[in-house]
């Protein structure tokens, strides 16, 4: 008998909800253990059901599909997140693969699609198809064209760690608590993708992504 796959569901239409657990509930190898309605739904959800794989809408309330990916692979990398969109736009395709999903599905993909998906998913495989490799080129190919969504704090911060500033003069310079810096230095590095202040400060001079 095969392993029974734990399937949790995040998209806000209840409708799409509704009609992915009729239709997985077909096969009996596929359990669906829940659903969510936004992102933060979704991460909680994870954190209670520990499902196996997220089918994650990525335009939702609240909290989107990526941020809601990157919270969950962060916290519990053993659940393997699928984007089931209806976009299939270059920068929401870079995004999503940057924030950790394992499949990228467009909302019109059939049956046998879908559920192969899943499955793979949870053997620990992941699905890049053609399409979606050339998207993620198109970005890369074109860094100024990517947008990376600092607030203006973090890019208050950005700019002075650009200046040679340390976490506590930041902290000084803005009224914060150093502890708050660290916050928002650990986040500029995860949406930038990258893994050092110096790495920070190249990309912000390159880009020129501050002042």
């Amino acid at each position: 008998m095969s392993e029974i796959i734990r399937v949790l569901i995040a998209d806000n239409h209840t409708m799409v909800r509704n009609g992915l657990m009729m239709f997985l509930k077909s096969y009996p190898d596929i359990e669906l253990v829940g659903e969510a309605a936004n992102g933060h739904e979704a991460v909680t959800l994870c954190g209670s059901l520990q499902p196996d794989v997220v089918l994650m809408d990525l335009v939702m309330p609240e909290m989107d599909g990526v941020a809601a990916t990157r919270a969950i692979v962060q916290a519990y990398p053993k659940i393997r997140v699928i984007a089931l969109t209806s976009f299939n736009e270059d920068q929401l395709i870079y995004a999503a693969l940057k924030a950790g999903i394992v499949a990228y599905l467009l909302k019109d993909c059939t049956a046998d699609e879908l559920v192969n998906t899943i499955r793979d998913a949870y053997a620990g495989k992941t699905t890049i198809t053609p399409e979606i490799m050339q998207a993620v080129l198109r970005v890369a190919d074109n860094p100024a064209t990517r947008q990376y969504h600092l607030s203006e704090r973090e890019r208050d911060v950005l700019r002075l760690v650009v200046r040679g500033f340390s976490n506590r003069q930041i902290a000084a310079n803005l009224t914060l608590s150093e502890s708050t810096i660290k916050f928002h230095v650990s986040n500029i590095l995860s949406k930038l993708g990258i893994a050092t202040r110096a790495e920070a400060v190249a990309l912000a001079i390159q880009h020129k992504l501050v002042e």
